[in-house]
């Protein structure tokens, strides 16, 4: 898995005086997970390009009681999922944007290379997800489980792969890559949730990608930001399925 990034890889796909949207790699933290030194995360990218950001926000407290500041972040990103993060620039604007994320105001779609044929074009995952008693990392389907909610749509199909756009109506840990497998078609090359199966060396990473998000911006307007495809997602989806056209 890539695990190494230049403060100068993180594409701005949007910036205006309000708020900023960039294209975050996988493999890249967006704050450290403890107190140890962890190289950059898209927090340090925040603090040498954005300076003025650093009041911004909330604090957030990690397991091991350290406190590190989240300048400007609104949302969480796994470190291996690519995609579109986004960065408050005052806290007016990050208070109106968190408040739509709990409110569930927010669009989010994600595209997803998944394991196997996708029985249905169109579908839902309706199904409660909670902590695995046995690994720490992962989460699962179970009853008393949290609620959590994924539609999705195929998008393209063959017999070892299908390509999906993913719709979480919830924001659990790990939702989407948990909800895939339970319907026997996990994330291709899913370290946690499909450690068993061939990870093709042309993709490397998880493929997982945050690819939209539709908010109301401070002026009141609705709109959409996209991130495009990282370039050894799309290789891989235009080999598998060479219907499609470039960057869908």
């Amino acid at each position: 898995m890539a695990n190494s990034y230049s403060l100068m890889e993180i594409p701005i796909v949007y910036e205006d005086e309000h708020l900023l949207a960039v294209n975050k790699p996988a493999g890249l933290l967006v704050h450290p997970s403890s107190g140890k030194g962890v190289g950059e995360t898209v927090i340090s990218w925040i603090e040498k390009h954005y300076p003025g950001l650093k009041d911004v926000g909330e604090p957030l407290t990690l397991s091991d009681g350290t406190v590190v500041s989240r300048p400007g972040i609104v949302h969480r990103l796994d470190k291996d999922t690519s995609g579109i993060l986004l960065i408050a620039k005052s806290q007016k604007t990050y208070l109106e944007l968190k408040r739509q994320f709990q409110e569930r105001e927010v669009e989010k779609e994600y595209r997803a290379v998944v394991y196997g044929t996708m029985e249905h074009k169109e579908g839902v995952i309706d199904a409660p997800i909670a902590r695995d008693k046995k690994d720490y990392r992962r989460r699962k389907v179970a009853v008393g489980g949290r609620e959590a909610k994924t539609l999705y749509t195929t998008l393209a199909t063959t017999d070892a792969y299908s390509y999906v756009s993913l719709f979480p109506k919830t924001g659990r840990t790990h939702q989407l890559r948990v909800h895939l497998k339970s319907i026997d078609h996990p994330v291709v090359c899913d370290p946690l949730y499909a450690p068993r199966r061939e990870c093709p060396a042309e993709v490397g990473r998880l493929a997982l990608h945050a690819f939209g998000l539709s908010i109301t911006h401070p002026d009141g307007t609705r709109m959409r930001l996209e991130a495009p495809l990282p370039g050894e997602l799309e290789r891989f989806i235009q080999s598998q399925f060479p219907r499609l056209q470039s960057n869908t």
